[in-house]
């Protein structure tokens, strides 16, 4: 640090976050007004007046209302004409992104303060619409275009069988790591469980949290009237529960105005460093589905920020939308089963404004460094293992000035093996590469999905009816995996492949 200028030097010095639980549906908070109360609540926290000089403002993307240009709203409801005004895409990951940019631009000089936001109110809009309440906010704009999401990037095939949202893709990454680390489906069906129940009792202990209670491994991996089956392996308690009304935001400035303004040091938390990668959105353009490239490369780069090692880390929020996220990044790290995975709680518990889970992360994560940890990891993903990015947070000031440049990008591509063509018709043999089972809200199956590896390599999906009891029960035998097996592939009548056991 005794290079770089203060004033050169970002700092963390506000957060705010507000959950809205109306007694009446129409008393419930738009998310405009929940971006705005957590960003006054974030200056509250700072103890100093900084809304007003904001320069850089970045709105995490939000999908349970609609404006046109929100974050050009949300200016001016703040008095405020920032340079950097900004509402980004679809992504998970964006929340870290977008304080890890405003980090740079005061690294660099671009702006001086910095405001991050996202909100979403999904309990209230739903109860609405079941209700047929008309909501007194902001008139929805029905002119605006809905942003694109999975299904927009995958091949109609994926589409017509079902394995185009998160819920029903993420299960091939599960099936697929569980058997490339040698476990049955009953020990990583055990190991969700364990992890799961530490995020519920982080939740339990966030006074931000939609639900707060802890849940025992066993509740929360055995299926329940309301813990229902939606694709194999995952219960209703093991993904993310997007029906919540919150909003949480973060205010950063340099070091030199923190401390002109009396900001107390004990508040003052430093980013230190992170990195991005993705891959491709189509999913089916991925080489293989036990580890991803782009999370590796971030992590490792973080990790080099910790002196090359994962247990340097005090404090981590690993992203949690589904199990087999925090699974393959608590390996990637070097950390073992009895990781503390989260600071906030997880997308189930905690809750899931869908994109801005993470600012609510970064939120928990200051307050922990500020409680007495001294090194923190945040690490967010966006889309089917899509978009990876993490951020390295400290109570003390940094060495050197903050990277400009973070993209692992090359690194990532570097380690991608040969990718399988893809073909939407196949006969003959095919090899398990992964698998999930659907299941309708009744619990019962809809019919399984295999991705199949086939004659030269390629790669197909195909489908295993409900009727076919026996190649079901294969897929679902807890003692062992189907991945590697091989059954017969035939082309059905509505020119879809199906796919059996032999």
């Amino acid at each position: 640090m005794a290079n770089t200028p203060e004033d050169r030097i970002p700092v963390i010095v506000g957060v705010g976050e507000i959950v809205d639980r109306p007694k009446e549906i129409t008393e419930g908070l738009e998310p405009l007004d929940l971006l705005e109360l957590a960003l006054r609540r974030a200056e509250q926290d700072a103890g100093a007046r900084l809304l007003g000089e904001v320069q850089s403002l970045d709105v995490v993307n939000f999908l349970s209302w609609r404006y046109r240009d929100p974050e050009k709203l949300l200016a001016q409801r703040l008095g405020v004409s920032p340079a950097h005004c900004y509402y980004g895409p679809v992504g998970g990951e964006s929340p870290i992104r977008y304080i890890h940019e405003a980090a740079k631009r005061i690294a660099s000089g671009e702006c001086m303060v910095a405001a991050i936001c996202g909100a979403e109110a999904q309990s209230t809009v739903t109860k609405a619409e079941r209700a047929g309440v008309k909501l007194p906010w902001t008139p929805f704009a029905h002119d605006v275009e809905e942003p694109k999401r999975g299904a927009a990037f995958q091949k109609p095939l994926a589409v017509k069988l079902g394995v185009f949202r998160p819920v029903t893709v993420y299960p091939f990454y599960e099936a697929a790591s569980s058997a490339h680390w040698g476990q049955t489906p009953r020990e990583a069906m055990a190991e969700s469980g364990t992890l799961w129940s530490r995020y519920s009792e982080a939740a339990m202990q966030n006074p931000n949290a939609w639900l707060k209670r802890r849940y025992a491994p066993e509740e929360i991996t055995t299926p329940t009237a309301d813990n229902r089956l939606i694709a194999w392996p995952y219960n209703k308690l093991m993904v993310a529960n997007p029906s919540v009304n919150m909003g949480g935001a973060l205010l950063l400035t340099s070091l030199a105005k923190a401390r002109a303004l009396g900001i107390a040091e004990d508040k003052l938390i430093y980013p230190l460093g992170g990195a991005s990668a993705e891959e491709p959105r189509d999913y089916l353009l991925r080489d293989q589905f036990y580890e991803s490239h782009p999370q590796n490369a971030v992590l490792n780069a973080v990790m080099d920020l910790a002196g090359g090692d994962g247990k340097k880390f005090d404090a981590i929020e690993l992203y949690s939308c589904f199990p087999c996220v925090p699974k393959m990044a608590r390996r990637t790290l070097g950390l073992g089963a009895d990781v503390q995975p989260t600071v906030t709680g997880g997308l189930t518990f905690f809750g899931a404004p869908l994109n801005t889970y993470m600012t609510h992360a970064a939120c928990a994560m200051v307050r922990r460094l500020r409680d007495g940890a001294s090194l923190g990891l945040l690490y967010g993903q966006g889309g089917f293992v899509t978009k990876h990015h993490a951020l390295v947070v400290s109570k003390t000031p940094p060495r050197e000035a903050l990277a400009q440049e973070t993209s692992v990008q090359g690194e990532a591509d570097r380690n991608k093996r040969a990718v399988p063509e893809f073909v939407t018709e196949a006969n003959g043999r095919g090899k398990v590469e992964s698998f999930t089972v659907l299941y309708g809200r009744g619990g019962d199956v809809e019919h399984g999905v295999v991705m199949l590896r086939i004659e030269d390599d390629r790669r197909t999906l195909a489908r295993i009816p409900a009727r076919d009891s026996a190649s079901l029960e294969h897929l679902l035998n807890m003692d062992r995996t189907p991945v590697g097996s091989i059954g017969e592939i035939t082309m059905a009548a509505d020119g879809t492949p199906e796919w059996r056991v032999t």
